[in-house]
């Protein structure tokens, strides 16, 4: 984890490499976060979905053997 110094001389370089852009940024990588975090939602709510499948199917052929 960064500490202050180091989060300082970061905001330093992107205020002089972004200036005026600097809102664009970071709004567009708050957009990008927010899409990211969508996708893995939509990827653990696929796996979750297929084990439960697979939980039920199991557990459907255990009742049929017995």
């Amino acid at each position: 984890m960064p500490g202050p110094w180091e989060l300082a001389i970061i905001a330093i370089i992107a205020l002089i490499l972004f200036g005026r852009r600097l809102p664009e940024v970071g709004k567009s990588l708050g957009k990008g976060i927010v899409e990211f975090k969508k996708g893995l939602r939509d990827v653990q709510d696929e796996v979750q979905k297929t084990s439960n499948e697979i939980d039920r199917a199991a557990s459907e052929d255990k009742r049929s053997k017995d």
